[in-house]
């Protein structure tokens, strides 16, 4: 059946440490990537997008609501579907309370092609709480290459923005096997400009952005955040 060796516990202990070793490497290496992701350029939006959502029509500054970052997930969802992708609806299933990435000036939403109307009816099935708005009739999945006019028409993946002000920029995009392993509150500030904002991660000075305590410090309860 391909099941994993039978041995001893000293010999399991050995082969548990001699993977940890590598384990150990790979955080490392994924934290030296992080950093080079936060190092990267951003670029202005300087291009009016409009959504629907469940307060009317909404600009990509609203959907930020008054925090400084904002991560976007595209929900694959066809104007013409009754029900919204199976593999899309596994991964807004596994995200955790918004309270712990709000407290870091974060906020998530999710977009899609579908109607509005659609969209309410399905998350209200699934009993999600991430707001979700329809970009029905604009060009915002195009420009940021989740959807295109040939096929595959549509792409799963998360765009990064970062506010200063009322000007908006973009820092980060990835899609399809990019996504594996995201979901959790960590795996997603590692996708933006500031991170985790705590004190040891590169480049230094990040976690004082916002003007508050290192991430790890400020976390509690999601109902004991004030936001």
């Amino acid at each position: 059946m391909g099941l994993p060796e039978i041995v001893t516990r000293e010999e399991w202990t050995a082969a548990r440490e001699e993977l940890l070793v590598k384990e150990k490497a790979a955080t490392r290496a994924r934290d030296a990537l992080n950093a080079e992701r936060r190092g990267l350029p951003m670029v202005e939006v300087d291009k009016e997008y409009y959504f629907e959502g469940a307060d009317g029509k909404a600009t990509l500054l609203d959907l930020f609501d008054g925090r400084d970052q904002l991560i976007v997930y595209h929900f694959m969802f066809a104007p013409e579907w009754d029900a919204g992708c199976r593999s899309c609806s596994g991964f807004l299933d596994q995200i955790g309370h918004l309270a712990h990435l709000r407290a870091r000036g974060t906020n998530l939403v999710a977009v899609s092609r579908a109607p509005f109307t659609k969209l309410l009816s399905f998350k209200a099935r699934m009993g999600w709480t991430v707001p979700w708005y329809s970009t029905d009739g604009g060009d915002f999945n195009h420009d940021f290459h989740a959807s295109f006019d040939e096929e595959p028409k549509d792409l799963p993946g998360i765009n990064c923005f970062l506010r200063d002000g009322d000007r908006i920029f973009h820092t980060y995009a990835t899609f399809a096997r990019g996504l594996d392993g995201l979901g959790s509150t960590t795996s997603l500030l590692d996708l933006t400009a500031l991170g985790r904002q705590e004190e040891w991660e590169e480049p230094k000075g990040r976690s004082s952005v916002l003007g508050a305590p290192a991430g790890s410090a400020r976390v509690r309860y999601h109902d004991e955040y004030e936001d």
